[in-house]
């Protein structure tokens, strides 16, 4: 069996300018897309969508906050694709080079990856880190998660999903509201 090298310079919220970076100084090898060590986007996929995603949000404690995303969507291809293997980094970039020619992908936006099919539901997934193998590059990724970003505010422990101080009024489940 063969060593991976980690590539550096990635990390849980891995910028779009730092995959598409390291991408760029591999050799060409066929792309793999891993979680949680098995392989889940098999061979034969395409990139169907490249999206430059602004998020507009508010927290439970009124706290407004904006942020950049860079989703790349992958499909299951055909069997037929599937018999002529894993897609290269190469012709990965080829793609995300010409789609970023046309919409305002961001460097320092977070990177995710979406995925689904008939079977597994679409996620869009973190990247943790990438291998470098002899014969691959592979892409690792993790399930994303929620968090109370009002936490500090509201009293919520950050380790577990107990509620917040009641009358902080962030965090807590509310009466329902009867509409008249």
């Amino acid at each position: 069996m063969t060593q991976a090298t980690p590539i550096s310079g990635l990390s849980e919220h891995t910028t779009t300018d730092a995959l598409i970076t390291a991408l760029r100084t591999l050799p060409q090898r066929p792309l793999q897309f891993h979680l949680h060590g098995e392989l889940l986007v098999p061979a034969g996929y395409h990139v169907t969508e490249i999206k430059a995603v602004t998020i507009e949000a508010m927290d439970c404690g009124g706290k407004a906050n904006a942020w950049r995303e860079t989703v790349i969507q992958l499909m299951d291809g055909s069997a037929e694709e599937a018999k002529a293997g894993f897609m290269t980094n190469h012709k990965f970039l080829a793609i995300y080079d010409r789609v970023v020619k046309h919409i305002p992908v961001r460097d320092h936006a977070e990177v995710r990856f979406e995925y689904g099919n008939a079977n597994t539901p679409a996620l869009q997934y973190h990247v943790t880190h990438v291998d470098l193998q002899p014969d691959v590059i592979t892409v690792h990724l993790r399930t994303p998660g929620v968090q109370c970003k009002a936490g500090d505010a509201c009293g919520t422990p950050t380790d577990t999903s107990d509620g917040c101080e009641p009358a902080s009024g962030c965090c807590a489940s509310q009466a329902p509201i009867t509409l008249t």
